[in-house]
């Protein structure tokens, strides 16, 4: 069984990069796709990024695309998430999470078995 510890986050202004990276342990990590969720003030948890086991198929939520980057070191066990020109609107608890692959990427929380505890990111204006 997976367990996931999310590192990276805290306060940026508008325009500001922020890295977070996600470690995973006590399993066999690219087994795993993996994903980035998030839950800002008052709105329901929503997907960000995914990343596929391979590393070869990426999917971004359109709110992000072109502002983020997501991808793996298979490696160090590690899913990062680079976010550049962050808005007021990207604030919000990022939430790491592993999912067993499907016959395609796993793009809803359903799918998505293993949780972080959560990192908050707080972007202002």
């Amino acid at each position: 069984q997976v367990q996931l510890v999310e590192f990276g986050g805290g306060l940026a202004q508008r325009g500001d990069s922020l890295r977070l990276s996600c470690e995973a342990s006590g399993g066999t990590f690219t087994a795993y796709d993996m994903g980035w969720f998030r839950q800002g003030p008052g709105k329901e948890r929503e997907m960000v990024a995914a990343i596929r086991f391979t590393g070869g198929t990426t999917y971004y939520a359109d709110s992000v695309k072109g502002r983020f980057t997501l991808s793996r070191d298979n490696a160090k066990n590690t899913v990062y998430l680079q976010m550049s020109s962050l808005k007021p609107e990207d604030t919000a608890v990022y939430y790491c999470a592993a999912a067993l692959p499907r016959l395609g990427l796993a793009l809803t929380a359903h799918y998505y078995g293993y949780w972080g505890q959560g990192t908050r990111v707080t972007v202002s204006s």
